[in-house]
């Protein structure tokens, strides 16, 4: 069983037990979080398609940890001018476990 849901503006193809990294939720450590937004679901029998998201169907997921990605360095430079500017960049995820799907 499978779905494909929208978390945080991402489209993610989920399955029950999964771990998923998505960008960075208000949501606490060790909470549970619910998903409506089910755009296909598909198990071994059928597959229900949304227009655009399935009715009466969440993915409920738990909340394991927050944690930032590499640093990126982002750097600007303008020939025969002096300028140059460094800068890096962590980006911020959320790591959570999908619990249930339907």
């Amino acid at each position: 069983m499978f779905a494909v849901v929208n978390i945080a503006g991402q489209q993610l193809k989920v399955s029950p037990g999964e771990r998923v990294f998505v960008p960075k939720l208000a949501a606490s450590i060790g909470s549970t979080v619910k998903f409506d937004r089910v755009l296909l679901m598909a198990d071994e029998k059928s597959v229900q398609i949304g227009s655009p998201f399935i009715k009466n169907t969440s993915v409920e997921a738990k909340v394991l940890s927050n944690l930032k990605d590499e640093k990126v360095i982002v750097f600007k430079k303008k020939k025969r001018k002096g300028y140059r500017v460094r800068r890096g960049h962590r980006q911020q995820f959320t790591e959570l476990e999908i619990t249930s799907i339907g």
